[in-house]
């Protein structure tokens, strides 16, 4: 996916009980770790671990060629009552926090996809 790949020397084995893999979205100086005996957390108790992306309309779409089974994209309504509801589709005015997409890991885990500081294909500002 080109907004995450495996750090250089990040997928490291010892046995066959542990596997740490380490994935960091370009230009980030923050990683998630993956793998097996890195904790005693039960497999699928982590819940809505949030991804940023910059653009949600383009995560998505490659999570889903890659057979995810990834949320339509949906945004608050209206953004500045976070108890009101939800709508489809990304906010028209793509403002940060506003659009979330969710998809579970193989073990049961939750992510959500959250954009964050969209900028339109092309362009080096933000729109608006």
């Amino acid at each position: 996916m080109p907004w995450v790949r495996v750090q250089p020397g990040g997928d490291f084995r010892v046995g066959g009980d542990f596997r740490v893999v380490q994935l960091t979205p370009p230009g980030s100086a923050c990683s998630v770790q993956i793998g097996t005996g890195l904790t005693d957390a039960a497999p699928g108790s982590a819940r809505t671990t949030c991804l940023a992306v910059t653009d949600i309309e383009a995560a998505r779409r490659e999570l889903a060629e890659r057979g995810v089974d990834v949320s339509a994209i949906r945004h608050k309504s209206p953004i500045d009552d976070w108890k009101g509801g939800w709508q489809a589709g990304v906010d028209p005015q793509r403002p940060d926090y506003a659009s979330l997409a969710g998809f579970a890991d193989p073990d049961g885990n939750t992510w959500v996809l959250q954009e964050i500081g969209f900028r339109p294909p092309g362009t080096a500002t933000r729109p608006g």
